[in-house]
């Protein structure tokens, strides 16, 4: 009689542990998509905003010391009209308008993957992805202006955010599929 009942107490106990590895297990994986997250995020204000050069603090200190005529400027300079630039991508088509166009898509595509990723419960809609990937681009051109280390684009906007939602569209079809596939 004693015995059977340490059986339970074993066989619960073992239940329980095993119960909690796949919550630790996913705690850790959470924890590495957020480190990976936060070095994408990184790596894609270095390349917009720094052109791949080093950041240099004390340089963007000094560019916020600039008279107000600066930003003035550098928003003069910039493309308000939508779909300007990108229909001076084709005439005439270079390597570097090109760079430019499809590059400006394919930043954004791993945000919209991480943001479908790292969404609670995965409940984030097309139009949660469209905004934050357009408040994401809307504070990298606007840091452009306001360091005058760029000039603001209107369809540097548009791309990003059209790459966002790429990104967590090409998440929904991986997921899909997942689902789709029968279990082995």
């Amino acid at each position: 009689m004693n015995q059977t009942r340490v059986m339970r107490e074993k066989k619960a106990a073992s239940v329980k542990r095993t119960a909690q590895q796949p919550d630790a297990f996913a705690k850790l994986r959470s924890a590495g998509l957020q480190a990976v997250f936060a070095v994408y995020i990184y790596v894609l204000f270095k390349i917009i905003l720094f052109k791949f050069s080093p950041i240099d603090f004390r340089f963007l200190w000094h560019q916020l010391q600039r008279s107000p005529d600066t930003i003035l400027r550098q928003l003069r300079l910039g493309n308000f009209t939508p779909l300007e630039t990108v229909y001076n991508t084709f005439d005439p088509v270079t390597v570097t308008k090109l760079v430019n166009l499809v590059g400006n898509i394919a930043l954004f595509i791993p945000f919209g993957i991480f943001i479908a990723l790292l969404s609670s419960n995965r409940k984030i809609t097309w139009f949660g992805v469209m905004l934050r990937s357009f408040g994401l681009s809307a504070v990298l051109e606007c840091a452009q202006g306001l360091f005058s280390i760029g000039t603001f684009d209107v369809d540097d906007l548009l791309l990003n955010t059209l790459g966002g939602v790429i990104g967590y569209g090409l998440f929904r079809l991986w997921r899909a599929g997942q689902k789709a596939r029968p279990a082995q």
